[in-house]
């Protein structure tokens, strides 16, 4: 019991620890969200040149869509989970057959399916505030001034884009941090396995998500280069 306890502090300390560097990072080097603010703000001030809006409302539909498959994803693995309380004793016997596994006792397992609980409510509330924030970016491009709107200045204009690249950012950060939630979630299925294999697994999740944020090949490819610039996209790994 004494190394769950372990774990579980490992797992705080490795996701907040993480949640405040990359927030830190992020100020002194390019990264996955400051490149996409830069986007967002590009694609607020073209929204404003355009009379059609159409295709940018499309858009920002599928960006609700995909935060609401992961919304509805936690709602499921919540579901199972509160399911899974009631095989503790199966799980466990099931468990300690298997080689390399430290056999969990009914309090050890009832701990872990209630971090796993709370992993995935979070996710959930994170999710569902991300698919809030995308809809007030909907209403503000539904509110955005039109090219022909002669009383308008280009100060108001220039405030309009920046608040609706703002909000779209905010959002996108939220379902950032609920994907960030997920990552965590799934290593902490090797805390069934073994404490051990949970904080290696926890290791792991941080490296790939600093790759991914800070040295990816996609960020690569979106930071802006001159026009003449010869730009290579070669397979991720």
């Amino acid at each position: 019991m004494l190394w769950d306890v372990v774990a579980l502090i490992w797992l705080l300390l490795a996701w907040v620890g993480y949640s405040f560097f990359a927030k830190f990072q992020g100020r002194r080097q390019q990264c996955l969200a400051k490149v996409l603010h830069r986007y967002r703000q590009q694609w607020a001030t073209r929204i404003l040149l355009r009379e059609n809006r159409i295709g940018d409302a499309s858009i920002t539909a599928n960006l609700e869509r995909n935060v609401t498959f992961f919304a509805s994803t936690s709602i499921l693995v919540v579901a199972g989970l509160v399911t899974a309380f009631t095989a503790t004793e199966h799980a466990i016997l099931v468990l300690s057959d298997l080689p390399w596994v430290s056999a969990p006792s009914r309090k050890a397992w009832e701990l872990k399916i209630m971090v796993l609980l709370v992993i995935f409510v979070y996710a959930f509330f994170t999710f569902t505030w991300s698919l809030r924030q995308y809809n007030f970016a909907s209403v503000l491009l539904g509110s955005a001034p039109l090219p022909s709107e002669s009383d308008v200045s280009d100060q108001e204009r220039s405030n309009y884009g920046l608040r609706l690249a703002k909000v779209l950012s905010l959002a996108a950060n939220r379902f950032n941090y609920g994907l960030r939630a997920f990552y965590f979630g799934l290593a902490t299925l090797a805390w069934f396995l073994n404490p051990w294999f949970y904080m290696l697994a926890t290791i792991l999740v941080v490296i790939i998500l600093y790759q991914r944020e800070f040295h990816s090949t996609v960020l690569k490819a979106m930071v802006i280069t001159p026009l003449k610039a010869k730009v290579s996209v070669s397979p991720e790994h």
